[in-house]
């Protein structure tokens, strides 16, 4: 019997006609398997309750329909809470709205390009606070025709652009500017989306505007690529700001450095410890090759496989992850002063109801894991299971750590997401069952 092999997305994501050497999306919209339009419709009560349950599994098992992503995707990420009602996420919308607003209006008086439609990609001041009259800033800005001239448009004045700043803070912030210029036009360049200005901009704008918002993380290579997704999906861009916001809450610890070490390190350490578990002979071969601190792995895990993927596959690896290890605490973690691990001692946490949690995160309750402990991520779990699914080849041929990146370099373009994060559920099942006799 003929089966229906299910629509491609790509057509929701249209890619560049000269680009001809980009990967073909693998996902297919599969009725019966991919969350619809209807289903998603159904799974509301008339005042606007979620039953966020209904809708997990079938994530799990075929993905989002594109018409409804960026809607479903707000759920995932913890922005509303599934017991709220229309009315209620409404308002929500309306302050953060209004809060993005405000925030956007501080950068903008600091940095008058900031919401201008323009984006820079050449430093703005030195360290010590000094402008550097870049030629190529003046230009971007639209500032090259003369010492006072004022772009008709906005006001931008050369005055009002190279400020001498003394505030340390603020410094800090306008050191970043060009760099998320920089990375924000090589951000998926091969799409359709990112030919008109007015989009790089607008990512160039909501990333600053984090760097601003969360100075103690700010700004690092690799957002870009996490934050580009959201612009493309969410129209309006306060909405696409709350949404990467949410993903940073998820993702910062990976970008945070201090003097001694960078965050991602510690998820390194965890991919060597399941790793030494689950693949004791491959671990030992790692180690051998001075491989043993995982760093390999880095970009998997900084920008979720966004290179390893058709820009289509990785949102849909993107929204299984996010429904296996969802947690029906999330938005209430992410609204309240202390989160789960930071809550006083002897505070109550009322018990979640398992229905309403991702297999991944069901898998972590059943295995004794406590509201004080912090799960791994799955995401260390599908580099994992890419490692394990390419042991043969790493210990036959890697005789080096150059070998090693050029044979997971080679995954690009041939993974398949759902094979990846049921491999992913595998691997997690069988390294708590060999912790927990450990």
């Amino acid at each position: 019997m003929w089966r229906d092999p299910g629509t491609s997305a790509d057509s929701f994501y249209e890619v560049r006609p000269d680009c001809t050497d980009v990967p073909i999306t693998k996902f297919r919209i599969k009725a019966g398997k991919t969350l619809s339009v209807r289903k998603w419709q159904a799974a509301f009560t008339p005042e606007g309750y979620l039953d966020i349950g209904r809708v997990l599994g079938r994530i799990q098992r075929g993905g989002i329909h594109p018409l409804i992503r960026s809607e479903v995707w707000e759920f995932l990420l913890g922005c509303f809470d599934p017991k709220s009602t229309f009315d209620e996420r409404e308002q929500i919308r309306h302050q953060r709205r209004a809060q993005y607003a405000a925030l956007k209006e501080v950068c903008r008086q600091m940095f008058p390009i900031i919401g201008s439609g323009r984006y820079i990609t050449a430093p703005v001041i030195t360290e010590d606070g000094d402008p550097t009259n870049d030629p190529i800033v003046l230009l971007e800005a639209n500032l090259d025709e003369g010492p006072d001239s004022l772009t008709q448009e906005n006001g931008i004045s050369r005055s009002s652009v190279c400020v001498k700043e003394v505030d340390k803070k603020i410094i800090q912030w306008k050191l970043t500017l060009h760099q998320i210029g920089l990375d924000v036009v090589r951000t998926d360049r091969t799409l359709v989306f990112y030919e008109k200005k007015e989009n790089l901009s607008k990512l160039w704008d909501i990333l600053s505007i984090y760097a601003w918002f969360d100075t103690d993380v700010g700004y690092c290579q690799g957002m870009s690529d996490l934050c580009s997704p959201m612009i493309i999906l969410l129209e309006d861009e306060a909405d696409a700001f709350w949404c990467f916001e949410r993903l940073m809450r998820k993702m910062r610890g990976n970008f945070r450095c201090t003097e001694r070490s960078v965050g991602v390190e510690t998820q390194l350490t965890n991919l060597a410890t399941i790793t030494q578990v689950i693949d004791p002979k491959l671990h030992q071969h790692l180690e051998t090759l001075g491989g043993g601190d995982y760093l390999f792995a880095v970009r998997m895990l900084m920008v979720l496989f966004r290179r390893e993927f058709s820009f289509g596959d990785s949102l849909y690896l993107w929204e299984m992850m996010w429904a296996l290890e969802y947690d029906p605490d999330l938005f209430a973690i992410y609204e309240e002063p202390h989160s789960v691990a930071e809550r006083p001692e002897g505070s109550k946490v009322k018990p979640k109801s398992i229905s309403q949690c991702g297999k991944f995160e069901r898998e972590n309750m059943k295995n004794g894991a406590k509201n004080s402990d912090a799960p791994l991520p799955i995401s260390v779990f599908l580099v994992a299971s890419v490692l394990k699914d390419r042991s043969a080849r790493l210990l036959t041929e890697a005789r080096g750590l150059d070998d090693v990146v050029k044979i997971l370099t080679d995954i690009t373009g041939s993974l398949d997401a759902k094979k990846a994060c049921n491999e992913a559920i595998k691997l997690h099942k069988k390294y708590l069952k060999k912790a927990k006799k450990a």
